[in-house]
């Protein structure tokens, strides 16, 4: 597994690389490359990987359309680590953005890592039609936008202290991480241009590995190691942040991760052999440690 994630991040990685450097300079692309690099395991990716090696598409397209997806998830990262978001000062084992650039400068970092993903998938580097191009570009902008990864994070932000229910804290968890796993799930099918109700099916399948992968963070935060984890832990319970495991616990909250994957290889069983590869990226991420 740990090779797998290895191949997909050095050659993302290296697509990322070559992007940048193809770009007229600013002053703003040393804060972007230290947000983007080295860019955390790119479990994301490897979803898309896997998704994609199910309906046989070509590896370096999925590299690219991941690549897109990385600099949307940096992009949130430095956003969330503000001090008027979630205060963090340190990610992946270094400095937050903000605290070795300054808070203005990794707002802007942010933003123009949110619109290169949208440069890197109508470029011509991305051997996809225009129109397919044009389909990814209209899921990716609704799975981070209001509908999705900023919508999730105001509702984090707003639901601190409060009691809320368990389906509140679902869509929430779906909305802030599930969207964008929903989308590198769909768009091996979007490629393939399968029909809505198939499309569909692969998001659904995203969005249950994205609340996989959030209650997973959420446990490493109430029981890990900062050291390991590379960002400071505790800070959930702290801050009163509406979780499944403020809520149900954290024995009944793991429980609730097995049915995740349970339900995710049933829906799955169709492809036999071929999910061998998701399955083993399912049981990494419910047992990771950072």
């Amino acid at each position: 597994m740990k090779n797998k994630l290895d191949r997909i991040a050095k050659d993302t990685n290296f697509f990322l690389n070559k992007f940048i450097k193809r770009q007229n300079n600013s002053k703003l692309i040393p804060a972007m490359r230290y947000g983007l690099f080295p860019g955390g395991k790119k479990i994301r990716s490897k979803i898309l990987v896997d998704i994609g090696s199910l309906l046989s598409i070509d590896y370096r397209t999925l590299i690219s359309i991941g690549a897109a997806v990385e600099c949307i998830h940096a992009y949130s990262l430095i956003h969330d680590d503000l001090p008027c978001m979630d205060n963090d000062k340190i990610r992946r084992g270094k400095p937050s953005t903000h605290i070795k650039f300054g808070e203005s400068t990794a707002v802007l970092a942010g933003n123009s890592l949110l619109t290169m993903a949208f440069e890197i998938l109508a470029s011509p580097f991305l051997k996809i039609s225009e129109k397919i191009k044009i389909d990814l570009i209209k899921k990716l902008s609704e799975c981070s936008g209001h509908l999705g990864i900023a919508g999730g994070q105001y509702l984090d932000l707003s639901y601190e202290k409060k009691r809320i229910s368990k389906n509140k804290i679902i869509e929430m968890e779906i909305k802030k991480t599930g969207k964008l796993f929903s989308f590198c799930s769909a768009a091996p099918a979007i490629i393939k241009r399968k029909n809505s109700k198939e499309i569909k099916f692969f998001e659904n399948i995203g969005s249950e590995i994205g609340l996989l992968f959030q209650i997973a963070d959420d446990l490493i935060d109430f029981r890990g190691s900062s050291k390991i984890a590379g960002k400071k832990t505790g800070k959930d319970q702290k801050k009163g942040k509406a979780t499944l495991i403020s809520l149900l616990g954290y024995i009944n909250a793991v429980k609730y991760c097995d049915r995740i994957i349970l339900k995710i290889n049933k829906n799955l069983k169709q492809y036999g052999q071929n999910s061998k590869n998701i399955r083993e990226t399912l049981n990494y991420i419910l047992h990771r440690d950072k």
